[in-house]
């Protein structure tokens, strides 16, 4: 039993690597790849440190929920930055003309890759709503209509609804669309775009104040120990 209790604390750590892709070290800056790395092992420690219930001394139970906290953070910190700036910005899907004609701080001219929420009823199923998200890319060097029929996105703007005409086959999104029926009453429609937030704070930044528990848990249970020593 207490063997198996070790495999099932060990099996949980690889599943980070699929939450937090940048433990892998891929398409990542030297500097970006230390800080990942520092805590990566950190959040390992402290991982085992909470399960085995052991760090200098034997850990009390605030400690190991605290210590828990804090190899989350070590793994995600991406959780607690999406709390704070989310990664995109919503905008309606019937702005998407003025936006893409804009070059202004707000605006989306120039080569994009614009991810788009849609909705509509599903083909198989008349009761039922869809909702599919797909990334456009936008060519730079066009209009913003023909930016988005190069895309394979056909609109039609009217009272603040963009409605989506069904993609012809060979073009991007006729398979991404085909659950969607078309010619029911109720019509295909772009409902957001999502643009990336700009000037979110790094990731590294909520690192820090997990890492300042972290080290008081240290002071605390170093203080410990060599109060049982004496």
């Amino acid at each position: 039993i207490q063997g198996f209790s070790y495999d099932i604390r060990t099996a949980v750590l690889p599943f980070m690597f699929i939450f937090n892709t940048n433990i892998l070290l891929i398409d990542v800056t030297f500097l970006d790849g230390v800080i990942v790395f520092i805590a990566s092992v950190a959040g390992m420690l402290t991982f085992y440190s909470a399960v085995q219930h052991f760090m200098f001394v034997r850990i009390r139970i605030w400690e190991s929920l605290l210590l828990l906290v804090i190899a989350f953070s070590m793994f995600r910190s991406d959780f607690w930055q999406d709390r704070v700036s989310p990664p995109y910005i919503e905008i309606p899907g019937h702005e998407v003309l003025s936006r893409l004609g804009d070059d202004g701080p707000n605006g989306l001219a120039g080569d994009q890759r614009l991810r788009v929420q849609l909705s509509g009823l599903d083909f198989d199923d008349a009761d039922r709503i869809l909702q599919r998200n797909a990334i456009l890319e936008l060519d730079g060097a066009l209009t913003a209509d023909m930016r988005l029929e190069q895309a394979g996105l056909m609109l039609d703007i009217s009272d603040g609804i963009a409605i989506v005409g069904e993609p012809f086959p060979g073009m991007p999104l006729f398979q991404e669309l085909g659950d969607f029926d078309f010619y029911a009453d109720r019509p295909v429609t772009l409902d957001y775009l999502f643009v990336e937030t700009p000037d979110r704070p790094a990731r590294a930044f909520f690192y820090l104040p997990f890492l300042a528990v972290l080290l008081v848990i240290v002071i605390i249970q170093n203080r410990r120990k060599r109060q049982s020593a004496g």
